[in-house]
């Protein structure tokens, strides 16, 4: 049984020690990128969630991905994507996987209006001019946002439309099918394709 952790990332230093030496995986919800986003939006500081994302990254073996759920007006502009995915590519490196999430009014924020599909696109491509290779948009139907590529040879390794795999091509060891560059991420056997129901095959438990 593999266990995998959703997690803000905002803990202290002895609890997140504790916690990550049991965690095989770890998606971090990076709100945003300023004191100004944490500080008014979730009542909580940046700074803590960096260190949690440096500290799994260099200190553990666990699989690390990032989600950022983009709000329009709040935490959407080219400015501050640029300045994240140059964080990320600078102090975690090329090859932890960035999610782009589309927000959805509710709650406490009913008057924001829903994330345009455009600025999840326009976010990626940021991301991925920041020097990211794995960069996928969310909560989107978005196929090419959604689809892992080789980064040597580029061409589509897991296909995604949704919650359906369309197309597999990364071998059991974690090598691109096509070209045989290492795939960053935890792969195993699989067959066949998956749809919204959950089927019980070995897949790899990361996106990347």
């Amino acid at each position: 049984v593999r266990t995998v952790a959703v997690t803000a990332g905002y803990i202290c230093p002895e609890p997140r020690r504790e916690f990550f030496a049991a965690m095989d995986a770890a998606n971090v919800d990076l709100k945003g990128c300023t004191e100004r986003f944490y500080r008014n939006l979730c009542g909580a500081e940046l700074a803590p969630v960096l260190e949690t994302l440096e500290y799994v990254k260099r200190e553990t073996r666990t699989w690390l991905e990032i989600t950022t759920l983009l709000i329009p007006g709040e935490n959407d502009s080219d400015a501050e994507l640029d300045a994240m995915t140059q964080w990320i590519a600078s102090r975690l490196g090329p090859d932890v996987p960035l999610h782009f999430s589309a927000f959805h009014p509710d709650w406490k924020m009913t008057d924001v209006e829903a994330t345009p599909a455009a600025t999840l696109t326009r976010a990626r491509d940021i991301a991925l001019r920041a020097g990211l290779r794995y960069v996928y948009t969310g909560n989107v139907r978005d196929i090419d946002g959604g689809t892992t590529y080789c980064a040597g040879c580029r061409k589509p390794l897991i296909v995604r439309d949704w919650h359906a795999i369309l197309d597999y091509a990364v071998t059991p060891d974690g090598r691109c099918s096509h070209c045989a560059t290492p795939v960053p991420g935890r792969f195993g056997q699989f067959e066949g394709q998956t749809g919204r129901r959950r089927v019980p095959v070995r897949v790899n438990m990361a996106r990347a």
